[in-house]
């Protein structure tokens, strides 16, 4: 599987080729700014992107528009964002195309190996990689702008975890519930919410974050 990575920070940077390397990824390119990025995107054609929300020169938000643009340009790349701190408007951002393939963790996540490495194929292989504190704030933030249409403290839970990315068996391992009851939540919540239930697990995910942070 063929990574660029994008980080300023050469200690993180060199952290991150190490440990995807020794889980057998390929690191087709290592950059440290936002116009190095584009050109690894362009050039390089990855499976997928780990890029810092900030780089050089402007180290605002330069990292994630590179990204989307490179999306624009190849619908459906798969881009995981890494960010020091929550910011809303990166995750509306970056799930506003519905195409998938995309991830959102804080930069904490990444010293826990195995789940960066799992974020990581995740979003190559087309799904979704929300870090929980992302997912809590969108929550709580759509809580306060009303009512999420009488979803139950359980339905609640099953939800984030959705968002997260997480399979059905997962889900279910994780509350300590059969999957017959994870699938059981998961069509109440489509219900309640008024979406179409799908097979197809990324779009479901991403069309409850669309519904959580709308208005």
């Amino acid at each position: 599987m063929r990574v660029v990575i994008a980080e300023d920070l050469f200690l993180l940077r060199d952290g991150l080729v190490r440990m995807l390397e020794a889980f057998g990824f390929e690191i087709v390119a290592a950059v440290a700014s936002g116009p190095e990025l584009r050109r690894a995107l362009a050039e390089r054609e990855p499976d997928v992107a780990v890029v810092d929300v900030r780089l050089p020169p402007s180290f605002t938000d330069e990292g994630l528009q590179c990204a989307l643009e490179a999306r624009r340009a190849r619908p459906g790349l798969p881009v995981l964002v890494l960010s020091q701190h929550v910011e809303q408007l990166y995750a509306r951002e970056l799930l506003a195309d519905g195409s998938g393939g995309v991830g959102y963790l804080l930069k904490d996540r990444v010293f826990d190996a195995e789940q960066f490495v799992d974020a990581v194929r995740r979003v190559a292989t087309g799904g979704t990689a929300m870090d929980p504190q992302v997912i809590a704030q969108l929550l709580a933030r759509r809580a306060r702008d009303r009512p999420m249409a009488g979803l139950t403290p359980r339905e609640v839970e099953v939800m984030e975890l959705m968002a997260q990315g997480r399979s059905n068996a997962a889900i279910a391992s994780r509350l300590v519930i059969t999957e017959r009851a994870v699938a059981k939540h998961t069509s109440n919540i489509f219900g309640k919410l008024a979406l179409s239930p799908s097979d197809d697990d990324n779009r479901r995910v991403l069309a409850v974050l669309a519904y959580l942070d709308r208005g």
